[in-house]
């Protein structure tokens, strides 16, 4: 049986590019800036949109790694958890959206490949020092989608009042 899983790939997808009840996407917010706003931090503090859409690219790549090994090797005190706006401009705004679109298909086409009963085996969890189940993998990557969600949100409000 693939409910769970399919209803998983489906919440992926539309928080992405799709129409939730919230009626906001990541193209949606994207969609509003161009490449130099992307890099901008409208408050010292705040993580640029780039910042924010490498983040969770690294954060994909984990998961990526972590359905293919049941291991991952990265923690939130990876260096590349969070790369300086010098790094990220050198990369290139396409290049960080084609990664994460990519990481995006990469966990759709590894996702499409199980059933229920996957959500229930475990993986070693390398921030936590523990074993969990992928469900807590999966749901937490929609957690975290949605929460960065919102702030690149906040910073195209903050970066179009300047």
């Amino acid at each position: 049986m693939k409910t769970l899983i399919n209803n998983f790939i489906k919440q992926l997808k539309e928080i992405q590019d799709g129409q939730i009840w919230l009626n906001v996407s990541f193209k949606k917010k994207l969609d509003l800036l161009d490449e130099k706003e992307v890099f901008k931090r409208p408050i010292p503090k705040l993580h640029s949109v780039a910042e924010l859409i490498s983040h969770l690219t690294f954060w994909r790549k984990e998961a990526i790694l972590k359905i293919k090994t049941k291991k991952g090797l990265l923690t939130d005190e990876s260096e590349e958890n969070w790369l300086t706006i010098e790094q990220l401009k050198k990369i290139g705004w396409k290049k960080i959206q084609a990664d994460y679109n990519n990481s995006l298909s990469e966990i759709i086409l590894l996702l499409e490949q199980k059933d229920d009963s996957f959500l229930y085996e475990t993986y070693y969890d390398n921030d936590y020092k523990d074993d969990y189940k992928y469900l807590f993998l999966i749901e937490g990557m929609l957690h975290h989608d949605i929460y960065h969600l919102g702030q690149i949100g906040m910073l195209t409000k903050l970066l179009s009042v300047r």
